[in-house]
Formats: C-alpha cells, sequence, structure tokens
C-alpha cells in the first residue's frame, strides 16, 4: 500500500511540474509541416488552430507504437506544444516517451510517410513504426 501511495505522490509531483515545462518537446521538420498542412486542409482542418495529436500505445512488434492523428480539441491531461508553425497536442502519459523527437516525412521510393526520429528509442522495428526504451 505504502508503494502505490508514494508512486501516486510521484505522479502528481511529475504532473505539477511538466504543466511547468516550456520545451519544444517535437520537433517538425519541414517535410513533415508541408504535408501536415496539406493533409489537414484535405481532412477538413485548420493549421492554423487544430491541432497534430501525436502518443504513444502499447503494441506493435517492439513494444510500443506511435500514434499520429489530427484533433480540434484539448484536453485536460494535454500537452501543447507548436514547432515549426504545426500545433502538437500530446497527452501526459504519452510525454516521457516522445522528449526530443522529431517528426519527419519520407516520400521517395520507400514511401515510408511520416517517420519518428525518437532518441528515446533503444530498439525500433524494421518498418519503424513501434519502438522500445
Amino acid at each position: 500500500m505504502l508503494r502505490s501511495i508514494a508512486r501516486t505522490f510521484k505522479s502528481n509531483i511529475f504532473a505539477f511540474y511538466l504543466d511547468k515545462i516550456k520545451i519544444t518537446m517535437i520537433k517538425v521538420s519541414d517535410t513533415a509541416r508541408k504535408k501536415i498542412v496539406d493533409m489537414m486542409k484535405d481532412d477538413g482542418f485548420d493549421a492554423s488552430k487544430d491541432y497534430v495529436r501525436v502518443g504513444v500505445k502499447s503494441g506493435g512488434c517492439s513494444g510500443l507504437s506511435y500514434e499520429l492523428k489530427f484533433d480540434n480539441k484539448i484536453g485536460e491531461n494535454d500537452k501543447v506544444f507548436e514547432d515549426n508553425d504545426v500545433k502538437i497536442a500530446v497527452e501526459k502519459k504519452s510525454f516521457l516517451y516522445l522528449a526530443g523527437t522529431i517528426l519527419e516525412f519520407s516520400g521517395g521510393l520507400n514511401g515510408k510517410g511520416f517517420v519518428f526520429n525518437n532518441p528515446n528509442a533503444s530498439r525500433t522495428c524494421g518498418c519503424g513504426e513501434s519502438f522500445s526504451l
């Protein structure tokens, strides 16, 4: 029971200080920005006021996988960042997994799409859609 209380206490302290952090957590490359703006427009979103929601969930061949979608609402557990004129919303539980990540877009012959260059990942799968720490 004491461990549970300590874990809750640490989590609450982390959430408090997380709100005070003013860093750019996710960088957006120029090619990714252009693709995001185009895709948002195609999907009925406005890149000047809507958000790219980035997150991490369990799954994938390496254990964790990335989520990327558009959103026009911010939740109480979201941290909002802006880089390269792109507004990014990240749920607090995904924050530590994504700190320092660079979002890029690769078109070329490989046709990969969006690529997460995550310095926290110790291992990634071959397709680049999942990772582990």
